[in-house]
């Protein structure tokens, strides 16, 4: 079984340019708030508290850089879409993700958290709309599952994939996972292992 032995807190900051200096690959975690992303985290490092989780949305502020194993790192990036913060910090947060994910030159994966129990939302589409137009890497991870059927939620990824196909070519690399049940854990390390690889026969 994969699993993450060392995970240790780095840095946070607002700017990608404070980020550590490394040829390490980085793989950014990001979603709507409230999406299960803290659990998500601390379930594929076995960690409780890795990552900060919270019943209020928006705890993410910062660009929060762990290093896994010294051999990767996992970046968690604040959520996007929500509506209580103020204009300002909704603006200043949208900055601070998309000069990091348009520059980050190690960034190997977006993996973008979907809510798995419900529609298509508009943050989430507009979000993906941004990566797509600038080209940028990503994987989907549908969280919650645990939180109703097998088929309930492959239905709604269905309805997802029909949405996202009306404008992208093809559907991007996706997980379905359930903190709770470390459901998709094996699946989104194994897949961290392949890409490490390859970037490791790049260099």
């Amino acid at each position: 079984m994969k699993r993450i032995k060392n995970a240790e807190f780095i840095i946070s900051n607002t700017d990608y340019r404070k980020s550590p200096e490394t040829d390490l690959p980085e793989y950014a975690f990001i979603g709507r708030s409230n999406v299960g992303k803290s659990s998500l985290i601390n379930m594929l490092t076995d960690r409780k508290s890795l990552a900060k989780t919270s019943s209020k949305p928006g705890k993410t502020q910062l660009i929060n850089h762990f290093l896994m194993d010294e051999k990767w790192y996992l970046v968690d990036l604040p959520g996007y879409g929500y509506a209580k913060v103020s204009k300002k910090t909704n603006e200043n947060w949208g900055k601070m993700i998309s000069d990091y994910l348009k520059n980050r030159e190690n960034l190997v994966c977006i993996f973008v958290l979907i809510d798995s129990r419900l529609p298509p939302q508009k943050a989430d589409v507009d979000f993906l709309d941004f990566i797509g137009k600038n080209g940028l890497p990503l994987s989907l991870i549908f969280t919650k599952a645990d939180k109703q059927s097998f088929n309930k939620t492959q239905q709604n990824i269905s309805v997802f994939k029909k949405k996202m196909l009306s404008t992208w070519e093809e559907f991007p690399p996706y997980f379905v996972s359930s903190a709770e049940k470390q459901t998709g854990k094996e699946d989104i390390l194994g897949i961290i292992e392949e890409m490490n690889n390859a970037w490791e026969e790049q260099k």
